[in-house]
């Protein structure tokens, strides 16, 4: 039997991906908002700038996650992008 795909939907564009494919941000009850780990309300978005910047203009992860969002974890999530952007671009 083969394993199918956990879909999750990007909070910024609305598509249904595979879980694997997109970033977690997680509403802690103890620690507030967390990148990947954790447990609690989940939020996902797709790691481009389009989302990252859609998701930010229209508070779309303080929505999904019902509670305050703040500026460090949308930074770590830029930083995140830089550096993935960067890998692929040495890559080729």
């Amino acid at each position: 039997m083969t394993d199918r795909p956990v879909l999750r939907r990007c909070v910024a564009c609305r598509q249904l991906l595979d879980r694997r494919q997109l970033w977690r941000v997680i509403r802690d009850h103890q620690d507030g908002v967390l990148l990947d780990q954790g447990m609690g309300r989940s939020a996902y978005l797709c790691p481009n700038e389009d989302c990252l910047e859609e998701a930010r203009r229209r508070k779309r992860l303080q929505k999904a996650l019902r509670c305050q969002v703040h500026d460090a974890v949308l930074e770590a999530l830029d930083q995140r992008l830089r550096h993935s952007t960067e890998e692929s671009a040495e890559a080729n």
